[in-house]
């Protein structure tokens, strides 16, 4: 087979229902296959899939296990020769798809490539970056990120100066729609299961510079993104007392930046 698609999903069956009917409008491919992973399934979810969508393989979980297990959940049952993993909050595009798998076919040394990700009202959405630093997750969580310094390095961060309607080698790719191959994960690995929620994809990709394959962002293939940045509060006092999400995000920060602690950054273009 040439292609599996999983799609990851959380309790927004709405949402995923969108999803898979652009996946299976907007595909010319016939060689492939679709896999939905759901995390804490409820039988919302479930009734929709059996509804709508008989012919695809759902496989539900009891529990909110994260990004990464549902991946690996999905990847442990894949057959394809390459690799698509979308959020349950994606709309493909017309010829997205094919034009990630065209590239990542013709272009061995790449790991993995990512579309451009719009919003909804059809604006750019941030999805290549380059690696953080500490001052990087400090600045966003933090009301210096108001300051002129700050806000340098998180335009830094966002590659806001990039023109991105140009392909580029990048750092990493959000995780919400990457192509990769079967080949490149048996030896990188799948995504690291110490990230329960946030990371996993930044360290993914650090993984892959570090194995030898290049990470591309692709603009040619553009795909729609419900992006809701759950870990970002009110205000940074609210947000740090009452925001489960952001101390999951700060934890998984202080796992990457251990992780690489004194090692170099990987060198591209």
């Amino acid at each position: 087979m040439k292609l599996s698609i999983i799609v990851t999903s959380y309790k927004n069956p709405e949402l995923l229902k969108v999803c898979l009917n652009s996946i299976k409008k907007n595909l010319i491919l016939t060689d492939f296959e679709i896999i939905v992973v759901d995390s804490a399934t409820e039988e919302r979810s479930e009734l929709m899939m059996k509804e709508y969508f008989p012919e695809i393989k759902f496989i539900p979980s009891e529990k909110n296990i994260g990004f990464g297990r549902l991946v690996k959940k999905g990847y442990n049952t894949s057959q394809g020769e390459f690799i698509l993993i979308l959020n349950g909050d994606i709309i493909v595009k017309d010829k997205a798809i094919e034009r990630l798998l065209n590239y990542i076919e013709n272009n061995p040394k790449v790991g993995i490539v990512g579309p451009k990700l719009l919003n909804f009202n059809t604006t750019l959405q941030y999805s290549c970056l380059r690696f953080p630093t500490p001052l990087t997750i400090i600045y966003r969580r933090t009301f210096l990120g108001r300051l002129w310094f700050a806000k340098k390095n998180l335009d830094s961060f966002l590659m806001k100066e990039f023109n991105h309607q140009e392909e580029k080698e990048v750092d990493w790719l959000m995780g919400s729609a990457l192509m990769t191959s079967r080949k490149a994960i048996k030896k990188v690995g799948l995504m690291n299961e110490k990230f329960k929620m946030y990371f996993e994809d930044t360290d993914w990709c650090r993984r892959f510079w570090d194995n030898g394959w290049k990470i591309i962002y692709l603009p040619t293939s553009e795909m729609y993104h419900y992006h809701g940045r759950g870990s970002v509060g009110k205000g940074v006092i609210q947000s740090l007392l009452f925001n489960k999400l952001t101390w999951i995000h700060i934890k998984s920060a202080i796992i990457f930046f251990g992780e690489y602690l004194g090692k170099p950054l990987p060198k591209h273009n």
